[in-house]
């Protein structure tokens, strides 16, 4: 159930919701004091000869890449500073308590296997603040590192039409309690955080690329505030645990096999507070959580527009689907095969479908709310009735299911007490969208 983003934002506009004009790189204010660096000099030359601790500012004009820091120091610029490349990386940290403000990387390498980018990070104690990225193959890349900061920066990717022949906007490889707070990603693969853990990732916003951020064997790491429009998919979450996703903003996941969230054999996932908008599907779920010793909570979440709110690749257990909001969707549950979401704990949701009564007046459902639907329980078993999705064939088995006993579908879902309206929504996201 597809949705144009202008519905989109008029739908957002009526929860009161803030649309402020796009968004570019952070302004960083210039040091008061330090070494000033003239465009057309040799910056490489200068980084080598400046004390550990040095105050580089940089002024407005073009620089020549590559560039190699290995000491500590500020290296500063306004957004007309621009340091180019067309070679490797062209700005690489390799050492500990590096600060890059400011100024701009145009251009890199082209290879894949060596990760050309703009800017590629080795070390500790690293920031990367109110930088602008473009025309690079890879963002920035912080890879074997710890207690990075990633803040306000701008990326823009090159925005091929082939998604996996773009490089990552952002990519954490081995980097662990780091913060990547207040970037935009725009025309980008994904934001990656690979074999990475206890990381904050907070109030970015990634506009159409691939992946929003895909998490693969990292564990404790939080996204919040966040927005992910007009991506393949917002989240996926990979043979991860003890992940937090609370308070973002996954709209228009399209195609195919678009997605808000994506999970995959990962447990301990609390996500709440969430808005899923116009997305194919809702949330995605593949064998999660797949040790038994783990849970998954989705909590007070809003799931809007989805031709299926969610996804189950099989029957799924030890999740919990409480005080959500599901209106406007397609289907509230699909289950691949022949499974069901039987054994998952639905309670107290909204139902915009629930035909039930409240004589006690608590608000809640006195009977329960069950989905069944043989359309969307044919199309789960046999995937090529997709094709017919929609067509008054298929309106025509589900009335054949629901009046004929012995067509009846199974039971996809069961919640005990649902609510006849929605929860009051504590959280609503604002809209920060770069056209």
């Amino acid at each position: 159930m597809k949705l144009p983003l202008s519905s989109l934002l008029l739908l957002l506009g009526a929860c009161g919701a803030a649309q402020p004009g796009p968004r570019g790189a952070v302004a960083v204010p210039r040091p008061p004091h330090g070494v000033p660096v003239a465009p057309g000099a040799t910056l490489q030359a200068a980084v080598d000869a400046a004390a550990d601790g040095a105050v580089l500012l940089l002024q407005a004009g073009e620089y020549a890449g590559p560039v190699v820091i290995r000491r500590p120091l500020l290296l500063w610029g306004p957004p007309d500073a621009v340091l180019t490349g067309d070679q490797g990386s062209t700005l690489c940290v390799e050492g500990d308590g590096v600060t890059l403000q400011g100024f701009t990387v145009r251009g890199s390498g082209q290879r894949f296997d060596l990760m050309d980018g703009g800017i590629h990070l080795r070390g500790a104690d690293l920031a990367v603040e109110g930088v602008t990225v473009e025309k690079s193959l890879f963002g920035i890349l912080a890879e074997r590192s710890q207690r990075v900061t990633l803040r306000g920066n701008l990326v823009i990717g090159t925005g091929l039409a082939a998604m996996g022949l773009r490089g990552d906007g952002i990519r954490l490889w081995e980097t662990s309690d780091s913060v990547v707070a207040d970037n935009v990603v725009r025309d980008s693969r994904d934001l990656v955080v690979w074999y990475s853990s206890r990381n904050r990732l907070e109030r970015n916003e990634v506009v159409r690329s691939r992946y929003g951020t895909h998490f693969m064997y990292s564990h404790e790491n939080v996204v919040r505030d966040s927005r992910y429009v007009e991506d393949e998919v917002g989240v996926f979450v990979m043979y991860s645990h003890d992940i937090l996703l609370e308070r973002n903003l996954i709209a228009e996941a399209g195609g195919a096999a678009g997605m808000g969230l994506g999970m995959k054999e990962s447990g301990n996932v609390t996500v709440t507070d969430n808005w899923f908008l116009a997305n194919t599907t809702g949330i995605y779920v593949d064998n999660s959580p797949l040790d038994p010793e783990h849970h998954n909570c989705y909590t007070r979440n809003v799931l809007r527009f989805a031709e299926a709110a969610v996804a189950m690749h099989s029957t799924v257990t030890r999740s919990e689907f409480v005080d959500n909001e599901f209106r406007d969707n397609g289907a509230v549950v699909k289950v691949g095969g022949k499974g069901d979401a039987v054994g998952c704990r639905f309670d107290g949701n909204h139902y915009d479908t629930y035909q039930g009564y409240d004589l006690d007046g608590d608000g809640r459902g006195d009977v329960p709310f069950e989905f069944r639907r043989l359309s969307t329980q044919l199309e789960a078993r046999y995937p090529q009735l997709a094709l017919l999705h929609g067509a008054p064939s298929m309106a025509m088995v589900d009335l054949v299911g629901e009046v004929m006993p012995l067509f009846r579908p199974q039971c996809l879902m069961r919640d005990e007490a649902p609510r006849l309206r929605p929860l009051a929504v504590a959280w609503q996201p604002e809209v920060q969208h770069a056209r």
